[in-house]
């Protein structure tokens, strides 16, 4: 009877996360929008776009560092909560810029505005993350689709995000859309306070940076390879792809549109990775060979698409989006992978502190990429951002060569 009501509880705590990071990712993918298009009305440069995501993407290294440490230390519940106020903190301080500051001052509060949210979305994902973990228990199988369908599901919300931030500018208006966005957070706020047990997952927290660096090697190697998969998308991703889109005639709504319809996919593909790839009774020496293959076959397809690009074929632009819709299928997969394998690795004591440093890489990944993404574009336009993909994605094939296909403890 315990098992059950333990079981039935869990279920219930997994929903709840679910739906809150759902409401949270959905303004998340909003924001991005808003503000890409926003600023690219306003006549601002590629990079200069890429700049306005640097600190939203750098923030989120010691947010994530720092969330798992705090999730342990006083709850994952505490910490989702506060992921959300200061989600609701950074809209209102972006809608507080004037229209009549100098660009430089408009620069400037973006980019800080922007770090606030990028630390609200790194607390929010590590602590709904490490809730997964806690609330699927040990079994590989159950486990894997609880992680493959939140962490698709949330994808798939981004995209739907990605659409209602075209639409919310131009219904709303810049600062229109970030009031109502505030607000529905604001709900959903109220809603995690009076849900979720406040000490979920609170445990005895690493003593000093020893304990907490002392990870063990599979998610020390998964850290560094996600450093490089994400990369690998964004460097494309944040700038390069709806510059091209829109230099090649397509217009504001269609690149919302194709960013949309790209992320839901994505989302859809990671949520059914689990019958894409078999598992296994002891949850690693199927999955790990797994990620080796779909990452050597991804890191394919960017090199390709670099090559028909400087082979100046034509109508390049339904070229990429065809073959980014075959990466964006292969990335899923890999992205599912390795969001399993991080918490197959993590010890469940604290396996909030193991995931907020595997998505501390991944925010790293973020940045690098993001910057990458203007640099190159500017340098090469689309095709040179897909050649730093190629790059990266071998770096991170050849990291997951050396993931072990067994369980090694940690004593931290």
């Amino acid at each position: 009877m315990s098992t059950a009501v333990g079981s039935s509880a869990g279920t219930r705590n997994y929903a709840i996360v679910t739906a809150a990071y759902w409401g949270f990712t959905l303004t998340d993918g909003a924001l991005r929008m808003l503000v890409l298009l926003h600023f690219f009305r306003l006549g601002y440069s590629p990079f200069t776009l890429a700049f306005l995501f640097l600190l939203y993407e750098a923030a989120g290294v010691g947010a994530n560092l720092i969330g798992g440490w705090l999730a342990v230390r006083f709850g994952i519940a505490r910490m989702l909560a506060v992921g959300l106020a200061t989600q609701i903190a950074g809209f209102l301080m972006l809608s507080a810029m004037s229209p009549d500051w100098a660009a430089v001052t408009s620069v400037i509060w973006v980019v800080m505005a922007q770090g606030v949210c990028g630390v609200a979305k790194d607390l929010t994902k590590t602590a709904s993350k490490s809730a997964i973990k806690l609330t699927a228990g040990e079994a590989s199988g159950q486990l894997f689709r609880w992680v493959a369908f939140f962490t698709g599901s949330k994808n798939a919300m981004k995209g739907v995000g990605f659409f209602l931030g075209g639409v919310l500018l131009e219904v709303a208006g810049f600062r229109g859309a970030l009031w109502a966005m505030a607000g529905g957070l604001a709900v959903i706020l109220v809603a995690v306070l009076l849900s979720l047990p406040p000490l979920m997952g609170r445990a005895k927290p690493s003593r000093n940076a020893r304990e907490f660096l002392g990870k063990s090697r599979g998610v020390n190697l998964l850290a560094a390879a996600r450093v490089f998969l994400f990369g690998a998308r964004d460097v494309w991703f944040v700038v390069g792809l709806p510059v091209f889109l829109y230099a090649s005639g397509w217009s504001f709504p269609m690149v919302g549109g194709f960013l949309a319809l790209w992320t839901i996919g994505y989302g859809v593909v990671q949520a059914a990775a689990p019958a894409v790839v078999r598992r296994s009774a002891d949850g690693l020496s199927t999955e790990v060979p797994a990620a080796r293959l779909w990452s050597l076959l991804l890191a394919l397809l960017p090199t390709a698409l670099a090559a028909a690009l400087m082979a100046d074929v034509p109508r390049p632009d339904l070229v990429v989006v065809v073959g980014l819709g075959l990466f964006g299928f292969v990335f899923a997969v890999n992205s599912s992978v390795h969001s399993y394998l991080v918490l197959a690795y993590a010890g469940s004591e604290k396996a909030a502190e193991d995931v907020g440093f595997y998505y501390a890489a991944n925010a790293a990944g973020r940045f690098g990429g993001t910057l990458l993404s203007g640099l190159l574009y500017g340098m090469g336009g689309l095709a040179a951002c897909l050649a730093g993909s190629a790059l990266m994605l071998l770096a991170c094939w050849a990291l997951t060569t050396a993931l072990p296909v067994v369980r090694t403890t940690v004593v931290r």
